[in-house]
């Protein structure tokens, strides 16, 4: 099971590796530059920018939220605090009436058809004059009465009759037990909005209170007490049931706010919510007075969003104008890298057409590109100098191939005739003439070699050692001639004749001494992880001049030492070739470096 789940991870990784390489690692790779700049500056550029923009645009909502809520927060507990502050004033003045002892018994009093109740007139007239010059804000004040004995000047002191017992007013203050109770009333076509604050008068006994004190203040009034709070928020000041009992809007006094907003309000004396008002979507914030009342302020989402839309917009342009200057320099920078490019590009397809001479192209500047161009105008230069010098040596190694065909040309003919004369000799009954014919005729076979120039090490120890076989017989008792080779070099490649020029000129200039016989030691052995040849006699030796001038070109000197050396020179390099060694009395040692390097 485990192998199972094993090659399904494997070939499921595969698959994406193909995938990604299919579809978006080689679509990237074969954009022009150009692209490629572009498609990652949107990628690091443009969308973070839009990235930053969106989460500034949230962040200054968030924030601006937030400090909304906390302005609206400190404008209704102001709002709030004033109201109170109003409201309290109100009830100390009504108060001071509740208490007032000589009224309660001037409203108490039986009266006659004496005119003594002119000076209850004066007194409560005087009493509610008073408070009117004092607060301003009452639309009016006055008493209403059940004392049957006082008459009512309808403006004072009113009559309590059978409409008003059916009032809300009336009911409210008989359950009132002397507090003070809060009315409104919408606008009409006969008036403005109202505020009405009433009062119980029954400072002697609750079971038989003698008036109902009434004070009217135009609801404007209080709405000025929390206008200059609003700041484009809507505020309201509802009552324990919701009910609105002011608001900008004097349709809706007397209506429920918690339906407008179709959400109740929490039993927390303050707080916050998100709402919809008026079809938008609002923040809400609330807080209780002492009388139960509520102050709403409501903030619609647009405003907030309207804000934070105008600073992101803001951002949105200046990014935009940001985006364009790079954009422009971005598209400048790609055709300037681009020219630059296509510039290395056609320099390299005209060095793979061949063409190695100099374009005289303006220099690209200093940069990696330009550093670039300026290797690569050396780098040509330099590789028309090596095609030149290999070419040089492939005309030179071409003229010692045939300098060494035009001297094979009468061995070639001869090689054809030695077959004749080995035939004749057999037939003759001549055994040593047949030997030296066959060695002479083995020796110019590998010679030839089909026309190359490379051969095996072996094969040149075979044709030396038929040379070799030729002189012994000739120099019969004259010539020593010993072989030394490691068996691990015979596989390793030479250039033809490499070694039997050095023996032959051995047998030419060093057999002097016709008392003693000529050593001759090959030797093949690896040193240094290169191959040593070496050709080694005991023979006169030379003078110093002589061996100076062995690898001067002379006319004359067939093709010895110095064409051996410059072949091996040609075909192996420099660093391989012909040492000689030599003192004259002493013998002489040649040295041929070859490289450990098999026929190909």
């Amino acid at each position: 099971m485990m192998n199972c789940a094993t090659n399904n991870q494997s070939r499921e990784g595969s698959r994406m590796r193909q995938f990604y390489r299919k579809y978006i690692y080689m679509p990237f790779v074969n954009l022009s530059f150009r692209s490629k700049l572009f498609m990652v500056f949107v990628l690091v550029t443009i969308i973070p920018m839009m990235l930053l923009v969106y989460f500034s645009y949230e962040l200054t909502k968030t924030k601006l939220t937030e400090q909304i809520y906390i302005n609206m927060t400190n404008s209704t507990a102001q709002i709030t605090k004033n109201l109170e502050n109003k409201l309290d004033s109100y009830e100390h003045i009504s108060a001071s009436i509740y208490l007032d002892n000589r009224l309660a018994n001037y409203l108490t009093n039986e009266y006659q058809d004496d005119p003594s109740y002119l000076d209850v007139y004066n007194y409560i007239g005087n009493r509610i004059d008073t408070v009117m010059a004092a607060y301003p804000d009452f639309d009016s004040a006055f008493i209403y009465s059940d004392n049957p004995s006082l008459p009512k000047d309808n403006y004072y002191i009113r009559p309590i009759t059978p409409e008003v017992q059916n009032t809300e007013l009336f009911h409210k203050l008989q359950q009132s037990y002397g507090n003070i109770i809060h009315l409104s009333s919408p606008q009409t076509e006969n008036g403005p909005a109202m505020f009405t604050l009433a009062r119980l008068l029954n400072n002697n006994s609750n079971q038989y209170p003698y008036g109902m004190l009434v004070f009217q203040i135009s609801e404007s009034v209080i709405y000025s007490l929390m206008e200059k709070e609003a700041g484009g928020k809507d505020i309201f000041i509802i009552n324990d049931k919701g009910i609105i009992l002011s608001s900008a809007d004097k349709q809706l006094i007397n209506t429920s706010l918690p339906k407008l907003l179709h959400q109740n309000f929490d039993e927390t004396p303050s707080g916050r919510f998100d709402t919809t008002y008026q079809g938008v979507k609002a923040l809400a914030v609330y807080n209780t007075l002492k009388n139960g009342w509520k102050t709403v302020s409501i903030f619609p989402y647009d405003s907030i969003i309207k804000d934070a839309k105008s600073l992101s917009q803001l951002i949105i342009k200046i990014s935009l104008g940001f985006i364009g200057v790079a954009l422009l320099l971005i598209y400048i920078t790609a055709s300037l890298f681009s020219k630059r490019i296509r510039t290395l590009i056609r320099m390299i397809r005209r060095i793979e057409r061949g063409d190695f001479n100099p374009t005289h192209e303006e220099q690209m500047g200093n940069d990696e590109i330009g550093q670039l161009h300026f290797a690569f105008e050396q780098m040509t230069t330099r590789l028309k100098s090596l095609v030149t010098e290999v070419y040089q040596k492939e005309l030179q190694s071409k003229e010692a191939e045939l300098d060494l065909l035009q001297a094979q040309i009468n061995p070639h003919f001869l090689y054809n005739t030695l077959g004749s004369i080995s035939s004749l000799a057999v037939k003759h009954q001549d055994p040593q003439i047949q030997d030296m014919v066959l060695h002479l005729a083995k020796f110019y076979r590998i010679s030839l070699n089909k026309g190359k120039s490379i051969l095996t090490i072996n094969e040149e120890l075979k044709l030396t050692q038929s040379y070799n076989a030729i002189q012994l017989i000739r120099f019969k008792g004259k010539l020593n001639i010993i072989y030394t080779i490691d068996q691990s070099i015979l596989p390793y490649s030479t250039v033809k004749l490499a070694l039997q020029p050095f023996v032959e000129n051995a047998v030419i200039h060093a057999l002097w001494n016709q008392d003693r016989p000529l050593n001759i030691h090959i030797k093949g052995v690896i040193e240094n992880n290169s191959i040593i040849l070496s050709v080694i006699d005991d023979g006169m030796g030379m003078r110093r001049e002589t061996l100076q001038s062995l690898f001067e070109e002379k006319e004359g000197r067939g093709y010895g030492i110095s064409n051996v050396d410059r072949r091996i020179k040609l075909k192996f390099g420099e660093y391989y070739g012909v040492k000689v060694y030599s003192k004259l009395g002493m013998g002489t040692t040649v040295q041929i470096r070859l490289p450990q390097k098999e026929i190909q």
